[in-house]
């Protein structure tokens, strides 16, 4: 019954709400570990008769287990989603999740490259000769451009590409379609990449594959992405959200339109977006400080 309901849950995500397989395979993991501890801890159960103490438990034992508070509080989300599930579709009477509270986890601002130091890449950095070298270093630039999700640049197809225009079509989360401008340079890199997969015989449908044709994959595309920030930054991130959060700082830095950056990050609150005002904020008041006759320095 209780895999038949689990089953059930993830089809739901996947079909009614959306969710991106990424996301669906991580509440698997999450249910699968809750359900895990049970088997473990509780042997004896049905999805009826786990109860607010269980769950309180498996919470418990991921603290003890010094599994961070953001970790923590993404379980708990996973479980709400799932008994909530379940009580909708009569599979049981009570939510055992109602009450739970998840730790509190310190707020911390986007970690984010210095232009200076990304434009580092593009003049110094020797990449590759060939296909593999040109891939990696139009994946940095593609995600610098135009702040794209992991998951939106790996299902980015050729056809998404649109090169007389120079903007992508990206199909972002719960299937919202955006389309995201790109300058000149970028559409130059973008027709000698596709040449050279041309001439590599690769024929794969996605825009970035590996050299056996195959989609790349999410491991690789962070690989790529760490090795190459690796030589311009002593950040302990260096993943691909970590251009995403540049691309967005950048732009306001630069004095673009909160409202602009929302649609290009395909955000559906601009609360998600005004999180990169506070390093905006932090830039304005270093100018302050070292220009303002009044600042005190």
């Amino acid at each position: 019954m209780v895999e038949g309901a689990v089953n059930g849950f993830l089809s739901y995500l996947n079909l009614q709400k959306r969710f991106s397989p990424l996301t669906s395979k991580n509440y698997e993991a999450d249910l699968k570990q809750f359900f895990s501890f049970l088997d473990k801890e509780i042997m004896s159960y049905s999805l009826s008769t786990i109860s607010f103490q269980y769950v309180r438990s498996f919470i418990a034992s991921l603290m003890d287990n010094g599994i961070s508070a953001r970790s923590v509080n993404r379980k708990i989300s996973t479980l709400k989603s799932f008994f909530k599930y379940l009580l909708k579709n009569g599979l049981v009477d009570v939510n055992p999740t109602q009450k739970i509270q998840g730790p509190k986890t310190p707020k911390r601002l986007p970690v984010f490259i210095d232009e200076n130091h990304l434009a580092e890449i593009f003049k110094t950095k020797h990449f590759a000769k060939g296909f593999e070298g040109m891939r990696d270093k139009l994946i940095i630039d593609v995600l610098y451009q135009t702040g794209l999700r992991r998951a939106e640049i790996l299902s980015l197809k050729e056809s998404d590409v649109d090169l007389f225009n120079t903007q992508l079509k990206v199909l972002g989360k719960r299937s919202k379609e955006r389309i995201i401008p790109f300058d000149v340079e970028l559409k130059r890199s973008i027709v000698s990449y596709l040449k050279e997969k041309k001439e590599n015989n690769l024929d794969n449908p996605h825009l970035f594959v590996t050299l056996s044709n195959k989609a790349l994959s999410a491991g690789k595309i962070t690989k790529i992405v760490k090795g190459i920030l690796s030589s311009v930054t002593t950040n302990k991130k260096k993943s691909p959200h970590v251009l995403r959060h540049t691309f967005a700082t950048h732009l306001l830095n630069n004095g673009a339109d909160i409202n602009a950056v929302k649609e290009l990050l395909g955000h559906a609150n601009l609360s998600a977006t005004q999180i990169y005002t506070h390093n905006s904020i932090d830039k304005l008041k270093k100018s302050y400080n070292q220009a303002h006759p009044r600042s005190g320095n």
